[in-house]
């Protein structure tokens, strides 16, 4: 498709702003302002993606307008003063590249703590507790809805004179909807009661924020038009909220949403992970713009650009939000416009981006490491100024992200593996329908080494020799980790890993307990495929909670799996040990706490406790390496190139990555695989 006809490439009028495409990055908070400032390293981020052509870049999932609506994770403080220039900052280095820069402005009313920042009460129209956040609210008063009220025009008033092209409102889950849907509003009129008195906040909010605004700047509101909700807000309440606040004549966009997030499912609903329907609200929001006549937006789960062009192609959009598919991308729009899209690193939907910001604290794609480290890490990778050979053992994602980067920097690299596919841990992964989009990490890293030359041995156990035969400047070791089961006092031969289960090598028990001391998804995907075969199934942890480094999101659609086969779970309990007897294993179950001893009689045991790192190769050519295996840390974070020993008589580098090491995950893997070969 040609540029000229690229539905997707045409520019869209907003107002008095032109937008050079369709393409738009949503509001999101990827939780890296630093002091509720969007200092440096936020602004690397979005100016990433402006420099490759998106049209608008929309900041701040959630930039706070008052003091009793602190963040959840480290949002953008906008009842501040000093955001003003940081806001200028990054609007100023976007527009350099032609992108039009918005905010989204909101307070979260209850969904919120009442513990963090001041202390401050949590406010909403009713007492009525948000099951995520957990905190009861204090009933508003008409002085808490007058003050917040100037809190939005304040912020808003802020954003203008930082030069910003327009705010967004939030209203699905936070202050704004509270005020709309009648689950959550128990105040008496003139707020509470009837639609109209319901959206009364609403509009004295937009005609706060147009008084010290003008009519000109651009304001929108990104809102539910659906709360999917017995009692809420339905389709035809959210149709009839869209037409009023068009017809204000006070708002120029809505960003469409569908359902509700005050609980973990609910807000998997609206943002889908891995496994559930792709673009699932975009014939809604098409709806909702064939009835409602001003521009609309919408985003979610909107992975792949033939998506987007349809929902340009076939008017169900404005424009449309591409948000963690940029996370795994920044160059989208830059490769479409090359008519490169078959490069385009591929949204695999893990949703490692928003879940880690509630576990981790910021967000980071699961296998794009440099998303996020843009002050540190390149997405575009330098040529070397020196080409070396590099041999990589282990096609694993480790391995494939070091053969991929060390190619493009221009080395000669070959990959030894000794399965017959590429994939490692990964192609374990994707054998759960649900998962199989995982796969992507992989298809994706080979097509580009296929594309760079890089040489690859399957079917190959390398050994020393056989590296060595290579003749090679730098070795690397990313032979991952096999199941580590022996854990218990006694019986660890009695038992099989989560990793027999999901290979099919081991065929499911009947009555099985399945004992999870990693917390993966490893364990959930095991007692999934148990449990789909009929059979009776107890997941264990020592810990307060099961699967914790599954987070929240991700959990969603274990639990629905596994809650309808009547899966148990049990915490806080250790396996100890196992014993035969006869046709029956006995598993001796205790407790950390102390004080128990109880048993499980099953017909089979899983165990899931991570790996232990394949490292024979490392050990044996460790001697004969010019660094023996030794990394420098302070020339690794500085993004230095690695030296060796100056009295060594190696003839090689040698590093090892990813589970080859240690236990981790596979971003850890990704990461550890671009920052070492970034430099060689």
């Amino acid at each position: 498709m040609s540029r000229e006809n690229d539905p997707l490439l045409q520019p869209f009028q907003l107002k008095h702003l032109r937008l050079k495409n369709r393409m738009m990055i949503t509001a999101h908070e990827p939780a890296y302002p630093e002091d509720g400032m969007p200092k440096e390293r936020y602004r690397a981020y979005h100016v990433e993606r402006a420099k490759a052509g998106i049209a608008l870049t929309m900041t701040a999932g959630s930039a706070a307008v008052s003091r009793d609506s602190p963040p959840v994770f480290n949002n953008i403080l906008a009842y501040r003063d000093e955001v003003v220039p940081w806001m200028k900052d990054l609007t100023d280095a976007c527009h350099e590249h032609g992108a039009a820069v918005m905010i989204q402005l909101t307070h979260l009313g209850r969904r919120t703590s009442w513990s963090k920042a001041d202390w401050l009460p949590v406010v909403s129209p009713s007492h009525h507790r948000e099951a995520s956040h957990r905190s009861f609210p204090k009933k508003m008063e008409t002085w808490d809805i007058e003050r917040i009220i100037k809190d939005y025009a304040d912020a808003a008033e802020r954003m203008k004179a930082a030069g910003v092209d327009g705010i967004e409102l939030e209203a699905y889950g936070h202050l704004m909807d509270q005020f709309w849907s009648p689950l959550t509003n128990e105040l008496d009129a003139p707020y509470g009661g009837d639609m109209s008195n319901r959206l009364r906040f609403a509009r004295e909010v937009l005609t706060a924020i147009r008084a010290r605004v003008g009519t000109e700047f651009i304001v929108g509101v990104r809102g539910t038009a659906d709360e999917c909700l017995p009692g809420g807000l339905t389709k035809t309440d959210g149709i009839g909220i869209c037409n009023h606040l068009a017809a204000t004549g006070m708002v120029d966009f809505l960003n469409i949403i569908r359902g509700h997030i005050d609980t973990d499912a609910g807000l998997t609903d609206v943002i889908p992970v891995q496994g559930m329907p792709s673009s699932p609200h975009l014939d809604f929001a098409g709806e909702i713009r064939a009835t409602v006549k001003i521009p609309i937006f919408h985003g979610a789960k909107i992975q792949d650009v033939t998506t987007a062009r349809h929902a340009i192609e076939s008017g169900k959009l404005d424009m449309v939000g591409m948000t963690r598919a940029h996370m795994a991308d920044p160059h989208i729009m830059r490769k479409i416009m090359m008519g490169k899209e078959d490069t385009i690193r591929p949204c695999v939907g893990a949703n490692f981006c928003l879940d880690r910001i509630y576990q981790g604290g910021e967000a980071y794609c699961i296998h794009n490491a440099a998303t996020g480290r843009e002050l540190t890490t390149p997405h575009d990778i330098p040529a070397a100024p020196v080409k070396r050979k590099v041999v990589i053992i282990g096609a694993g994602p480790a391995g494939l992200e070091a053969a991929r980067v060390a190619a493009e920097r221009g080395h000669h690299v070959v990959v030894f593996e000794a399965s017959s596919k590429p994939g490692g841990q990964i192609r374990l992964t994707a054998k759960s329908h649900r998962r199989r989009e995982m796969i992507s990490i992989i298809d994706w890293r080979m097509s580009q080494c296929e594309a760079s030359g890089v040489t690859f041995k399957f079917n190959t156990l390398a050994d020393a020799q056989v590296v060595l035969d290579e003749s090679p400047h730098v070795v690397i070791i990313a032979t991952g980790g096999l199941p580590h089961t022996d854990v218990l006092s006694s019986g660890n031969d009695l038992v099989v890993s989560s990793w027999d289960i999901l290979s099919g090598d081991v065929k499911p028990g009947r009555n099985v307990l399945l004992f999870d001391d990693a917390g993966d998804h490893s364990a959930l995907q095991a007692a999934e495929v148990i449990a789909a075969t009929g059979a009776k199934v107890e997941i264990m942890t020592p810990d307060r909670s099961f699967a914790p480094e599954v987070m929240a999101m991700n959990l969603v659609p274990y639990m629905r799996s596994l809650q309808v086969l009547d899966v148990t779970f049990t915490v806080t309990y250790r396996l100890q040990s196992v014993r035969r007897d006869g046709d029956t294993l006995v598993a001796s179950v205790g407790s950390d706490y102390g004080g128990v001893n109880r048993e499980r009689r099953v017909d089979q045991v899983v165990v899931n406790h991570g790996t232990l790192p394949l490292d024979e190769l490392y050990f044996e050519l460790k001697p004969q390496s010019v660094n023996e295996g030794a990394v420098n840390y302070a020339a690794l974070l500085a993004g230095q190139p690695q030296s060796g020993s100056s009295t060594s008589t190696g003839r090689f580098q040698l590093f090892r990555i990813g589970d080859a090491v240690s236990a981790r995950n596979t971003h850890a893997a990704i990461f550890d695989a671009l920052r070492l070969c970034v430099t060689i």
